[in-house]
């Protein structure tokens, strides 16, 4: 029982040594108190990668397949031994086509960082986002990877002064957002009509891979206005097919297509007298001639069956459609006809016809559209053509939410 009291005095009497002991340290003057050293960041920094590889441990050659090169002469100059450069020639074409590296592609050589400069590995990229890695440490391996597509946010808002084309660029904006825009107002305004004092607001995404700009997303949403007219695209998943709406719920998709080629300029319009430029008098012109560089793609405007396809004296090479039992339209001045094209063929909206030529009494390439009612012509521009079905009533209530939200957000844009 002694002993048992003696340890347990012998336990206080070191708790309050060392109460004492922690008074004494601890509560000195902060300044006294001794500091850690800093923490050595350099350990935690992350190490940089490219193609999914570590460039601080090796030393890059980077460059652009010269013409006229092949296999050989590009990789013999960076080291690679002619037994390995057949080894990956043999390899299988549906990972690498040695026999399709394109001049004027990029590739880069990872070698090793000392007096030797050991080649280790070898990429090549077939476009902006897929690229060949082919590892020659040891063995040859060769794989096939895809670079990270990363998407942008972007709000836009312009005016026409001189073309669309030039308002895109005047915003920062690829000008082949104009050729989308056009694509989804294709049905509803004339784009070789649009003005000065027109304006336009769209929501959409970038696409970038690394930092190079790869094109577009989705529209998200936008706003036009034209001749005073303002003209929303709402897009909407109805029956599984995604559309453009306008604000009411009206399809911005027509039966007929404003027009049958995508950006060119109008060089002659509709007309009851116009001087012809061959044979030198004035007669009428029922049609519009669209001015564009030969071999311009030609499109049918609206779903149909095709009448005619051959030479139509001063018109050329001409192509005939009929639509329904009111309209046909008429394409001349085709250099030549799309693959398969044939009386009786039937043809889509949009499907490719033609294209732009100068063939018949022509002055040069354009392509003369004419638009037939019940055998008369009428004037393309100002023809009116039936809508495609609009949201359905079912969806009315999920549509006007998702219109009322998205028509806010391009109000917004300054």
């Amino acid at each position: 029982m002694k002993r048992i009291v003696t340890n347990s005095k012998a336990f206080w009497l070191a708790l309050v040594i060392l109460s004492c002991f922690f008074l004494v340290f601890y509560l000195r003057p902060f300044d006294e108190i001794p500091q850690l050293p800093d923490a050595d960041t350099t350990a935690l920094t992350e190490p940089l990668f490219e193609y999914g590889l570590p460039i601080d441990s090796f030393n890059l050659t980077k460059g652009y397949i010269p013409d006229g090169a092949n296999l050989t002469t590009v990789l013999s100059p960076l080291g690679v031994s002619p037994e390995i450069i057949a080894i990956i020639a043999s390899g299988p074409d549906s990972v690498f086509n040695v026999k399709r590296i394109r001049a004027g592609n990029r590739y880069c050589m990872f070698s090793t960082r000392d007096s030797l400069s050991k080649p280790c590995y070898f990429v090549y990229e077939q476009n902006i986002t897929d690229f060949i890695v082919i590892d020659i440490r040891d063995s040859v391996r060769i794989e096939k990877k895809r670079k990270e597509i990363k998407m942008l946010n972007r709000k836009v808002v312009g005016a026409i002064n001189s073309s669309l084309w030039n308002a895109m660029e005047d915003v920062a904006v690829s000008p082949q957002m104009a050729l989308r825009l056009s694509d989804v107002y294709a049905w509803t305004i004339d784009f070789f009509g649009i003005q000065k004092g027109d304006s336009f607001r769209v929501l959409f995404t970038e696409l970038y891979v690394d930092t190079t700009f790869a094109g577009f997303g989705d529209i998200e949403a936008a706003w036009f206005k034209h001749n005073g007219t303002e003209y929303y695209a709402i897009p909407f998943i109805q029956d599984g097919d995604e559309g453009f709406y306008n604000k009411d719920g009206s399809n911005l998709r027509k039966a007929f297509l404003k027009a049958p080629l995508s950006f060119s300029r109008i060089s002659s319009h509709f007309s009851n007298s116009r001087y012809h430029p061959v044979l030198k008098y004035y007669r009428p012109h029922h049609g519009v001639d669209y001015s564009a560089p030969r071999g311009t793609p030609v499109y049918s405007i609206g779903d149909g069956t095709v009448i005619y396809k051959g030479w139509s004296g001063g018109g050329g090479k001409t192509v005939k459609i009929t639509h329904n039992s009111v309209y046909t339209t008429s394409y001349m001045h085709l250099s030549g006809y799309a693959k398969g094209l044939s009386e009786g063929k039937r043809v889509k909206q949009g499907e490719l016809i033609g294209y732009v030529g100068s063939t018949g009494l022509s002055t040069g390439p354009h392509l003369d559209f004419r638009v037939y009612m019940n055998g008369s012509p009428v004037n393309p521009l100002t023809i009116e053509a039936p809508p495609s079905d609009p949201v359905k009533k079912e969806n009315v209530l999920l549509f006007r939410k998702l219109a009322d939200s998205l028509s806010v957000e391009l109000q917004k844009i300054k």
